[in-house]
């Protein structure tokens, strides 16, 4: 089994041995497509899960990028499918190991859930003989990362709700920590860590974890899909498992002290006044809520400072709704501001890069 933690020295990288995956083995400097599976369904037909392996020639940490544990969370899969394009094991130090759907069966039928409404992602570590999340989750975390060093684990907001890009972890953490600036989404979020979930199960056996949360559910898009490509890429650069380059500093984040939700305040139909990525002030009008025919509107106004990180996206709300994210920063607005501001242009230089960069191949 190969469980190799922390960053690496390129200079210093060894050969190494095969990894086994689900009774598989992968040679070093190979890739390899596994079918693991993980449950049965009432048919007795087999529930596999298709594991892409970039095993390298080189020294260096196991990396777990895994999206749509979520089945209807389709952005993380795109960015799975553009990372294993562009990177040659070969000349890779330590081992990509890519799960592009973890909720099978909930991307099947295009739900967050399991066929019992459960939420793979409260049933870590799993139980051989539980339910069919746990069943799912004790052959995921069994199989497969328990051999990680360091786990991706990349989301999309709920279904009608939109998340600007951003990172969640624990960031006591120094190995989350370092790796959620290393990523360069706009805004890092302190999170806590939940029962049950793959971020908590994985650090308690001592496997640091970032989230990143982007878009919208069953939606692909670009923005969300780029900053979630980049981000990676960035991460590995950061672990040593590809060579850094000379392209100018990376983007710093900014740490939310805290977040919280708006609520609406009545039944009705929303009109937003404001954007993802965009900043409040105290008291100022965010949304308006009205019936249908426009007799009574109702204004929705932000409690304190801040920039919207996430919003509903139906125009069609009801009293208690969660509508407006806000995160809250303890830093001056006008630098916040100015933060947001370097994010769009660094987003758009990234756009004109992918356009020459295409989906060339990444080395060490």
């Amino acid at each position: 089994m190969l469980n190799l933690k922390g960053h690496v020295h390129v200079g210093r990288a060894k050969k190494i041995d095969a990894i086994d995956i689900g009774g598989q083995h992968v040679q070093s400097g190979q890739r390899a497509s596994i079918e693991l599976e993980i449950a049965r369904l009432y048919t007795h037909a087999p529930l596999n899960v298709s594991i892409e392996v970039l095993h390298g020639k080189l020294n260096g940490p196991v990396l777990l990028v895994c999206a749509a544990i979520h089945g209807d969370e389709l952005n993380g899969i795109e960015v799975v499918r553009q990372i294993m394009a562009k990177i040659d094991p070969k000349k890779l130090h330590g081992t990509l190991i890519a799960i592009p759907v973890v909720n099978v069966f909930g991307f099947i039928h295009k739900s967050r859930y399991l066929p019992d409404r459960r939420d793979l992602n409260r049933s870590f570590p799993g139980s051989e003989r539980g339910s069919i999340a746990g069943r799912m989750a004790y052959q995921l975390f069994d199989q497969v990362i328990r051999q990680c060093s360091h786990v991706i684990d990349l989301h999309t907001a709920a279904i009608h709700r939109t998340n600007l890009p951003q990172i969640r972890a624990n960031l006591d953490n120094q190995d989350a920590a370092a790796m959620a600036t290393a990523f360069g989404a706009p805004v890092v979020v302190d999170a806590a860590l939940r029962e049950g979930s793959l971020r908590a199960e994985a650090e308690r056996i001592g496997i640091p974890v970032i989230t990143y949360e982007a878009g919208e559910a069953l939606r692909f898009e670009p923005y969300a899909i780029n900053a979630g490509v980049r981000g990676v890429i960035r991460v590995m650069r950061d672990l040593g498992m590809l060579r850094q380059t000379r392209r100018k500093t990376p983007y710093q984040p900014v740490t939310a002290r805290s977040t919280k939700w708006v609520r609406a305040e009545a039944d009705g139909l929303l009109r937003s006044h404001v954007a993802l990525g965009e900043s409040v002030n105290s008291g100022q009008v965010i949304g308006i809520i009205s019936d249908p025919a426009g007799v009574t509107e109702t204004e929705i106004k932000a409690q304190q400072s801040g920039i919207v990180i996430g919003q509903h996206t139906l125009p069609v709300v009801n009293e208690g709704d969660a509508i407006f994210h806000i995160a809250f920063f303890s830093q001056p607005d006008d630098l916040i501001e100015q933060h947001m501001e370097d994010y769009r242009d660094q987003v758009k230089d990234d756009l004109d890069d992918e356009i020459k960069w295409g989906i060339g191949t990444l080395s060490s």
